[in-house]
């Protein structure tokens, strides 16, 4: 099913009380988490990128396919928002609000 392929989760760097979120590069270090270097270049994993929303605000895409391949580094993600208060929205909650 493409569902499960295409179900996203993205995090905005801004918190529930609608404050921006600080630093100001935390979505690209989110993303450099997942990372690799080969001949001397980062590649970005598809399965965490950052992007920044029609509101401005930077944001992490998490694809839940990483669950599978990297458990540990996906409920890290997932923590940090929570203990950051970040505002979490699933690609089943409201699509209108998801795009970027």
């Amino acid at each position: 099913m493409n569902d499960k392929k295409d179900k996203t989760i993205l995090i905005e760097g801004v918190t529930k009380e609608g404050q921006k979120f600080r630093p100001s590069d935390w979505a690209e270090r989110m993303s450099g988490r997942g990372a690799t270097f080969r001949n001397s270049r980062i590649h970005y994993s598809p399965l965490l990128q950052s992007t920044v929303n029609k509101q401005g605000f930077k944001c992490v895409l998490l694809d839940e396919r990483l669950k599978e391949s990297n458990p540990a580094l996906y409920q890290s993600i997932l923590d940090f928002a929570e203990k950051n208060n970040l505002k979490i929205c699933q690609d089943d909650d409201d699509e209108d609000d998801e795009s970027v």
